[in-house]
């Protein structure tokens, strides 16, 4: 099958020699080298290759226009991140188009296969930034104003990649010649694993977010400062992510303060500014509110307790996220009809993980697919998918575009 070609020329590019984890950050040199490996494999297929005003970038089978079938996924990836991750659902559209290709398949309208730039917000902190530009779910002056850990900003990294960065912002045009987008991923659980299928369909996104906390202290001498003469932000900030676990076991959803910023950051000083990310995620939007709201009261009362201030301010929000019911049931049907007759059901699974199918499907009518990961382990070197489960994954995503290209226009 073409794909295990497609990925092992992907699988080396922005990969640590030294914990196998992927480092390919918006706009930087493995993504652009990553981004450059998806347009000659799309060019070498005779697909028209273009890029967006946002940095999106789109691979053409058939004459661009209305109607139009879109599948894809995104490339970046998070600090040290898996390979399977986005970059599996690109390689599978490529594969999928080889394999219909082989079928002797003609599409009866155009199929798009489509990279969404910045989906983990790895660079910029804003996740699913190339999609939500397309949508217009964030303003392009605040797109344009994002800076990265070195302070570049945004703006700075897309002129530097010979985009135009004014540019940016919605485009209902190109939405509106997408009749329906189907994204394929690494399942980022282990729920298949326990079942015969290699290949599930997604029901729903749980609600999720980001917020940004700025502990502000006092710097001080670590030696010298007595404790009751102390403001220091490293307190509020510990007891801030024990609070996070405590709210996310008590509704059941998850919370997670896994990126911190100190300032100065010296072994022998009292910090004078602890920065740090909130990412909570829960099954619908009244326990997600109590969840934040659990932790803000925490982090505050704890920041009042050693006289330090806080600021708690939203990155990032999405609302929870149905799939279209008749084109997840229209999948599963298809994907019911490759499995074994002993494997029973195509498993309908929600997740608490963000894509930009998510984004689009306030737009579009939007499906994915999900491919078995045994580890249950994502964002992490040590997510995989095994080789027959990728290629029962192509074939999957093969049968659904397909079905869905065999009528001109129609799903909306």
């Amino acid at each position: 099958m073409s794909f295990d070609q497609l990925w092992a020329d992907l699988a080396p590019v922005g990969r640590s020699a030294d914990s196998g984890g992927y480092h390919r950050h918006t706009w930087a040199g493995a993504d652009t080298d990553a981004r450059a490996w998806f347009t000659e494999a799309a060019a070498a297929r005779d697909l028209d290759v273009r890029t967006d005003r946002n940095g999106n970038l789109w691979a053409w089978w058939g004459t661009p226009g209305p109607g139009a079938v879109a599948t894809g996924s995104h490339l970046d990836s998070v600090p040290d991140g898996g390979a399977f991750d986005g970059p599996l659902g690109v390689a599978s559209a490529l594969a999928a188009v080889d394999e219909l290709r082989a079928r002797g398949f003609t599409p009866a309208r155009p199929l798009v296969l489509g990279v969404f730039v910045e989906e983990e917000g790895g660079r910029f902190g804003v996740p699913c930034l190339g999609s939500r530009l397309s949508t217009g779910e964030i303003d392009p002056a605040r797109a344009r104003s994002l800076t990265d850990a070195s302070g570049v900003t945004w703006e700075r990294a897309m002129a530097g990649a010979g985009l135009d960065p004014e540019a940016i912002g919605p485009d209902p045009a190109l939405l509106s010649w997408l009749d329906v987008f189907v994204e394929l991923h690494v399942e980022q659980g282990r729920a298949l694993e326990d079942t015969d299928h290699a290949v599930g369909v997604a029901s729903a996104i749980w609600p999720h977010g980001r917020w940004r906390m700025d502990f502000r202290g006092r710097a001080d001498h670590a030696g010298t400062t007595r404790l009751e003469d102390r403001a220091d932000p490293m307190l509020p900030f510990a007891h801030t992510i024990l609070a996070a676990r405590a709210q996310a076991e008590r509704h059941e959803a998850r919370a997670t303060v896994a990126k911190g910023l100190i300032t100065p950051n010296g072994t022998n000083a009292i910090p004078s500014l602890v920065s740090a990310w909130l990412d909570a995620r829960a099954a619908d939007r009244a326990a997600l509110e109590s969840v934040v709201e659990g932790v803000r009261e925490a982090a505050d009362r704890a920041a009042r307790d050693h006289g330090v201030s806080l600021a708690m301010t939203a990155e990032s929000t999405t609302p929870l996220v149905e799939f279209s019911h008749d084109l997840r049931d229209r999948l599963a049907g298809i994907v019911g009809g490759r499995a074994a007759e002993s494997a029973g059901p195509v498993p309908v699974l929600p997740t608490g993980a963000g894509h930009d199918a998510g984004v689009l499907s306030a737009h579009v009518p939007t499906a994915m697919l999900y491919v078995r990961n045994p580890t249950g382990i994502s964002h992490s070197p040590q997510e995989w998918a095994r080789p027959e489960d990728s290629h029962a994954g192509v074939l999957a995503l093969a049968d659904v575009l397909a079905d869905l290209l065999a009528v001109p226009g129609g799903t909306r």
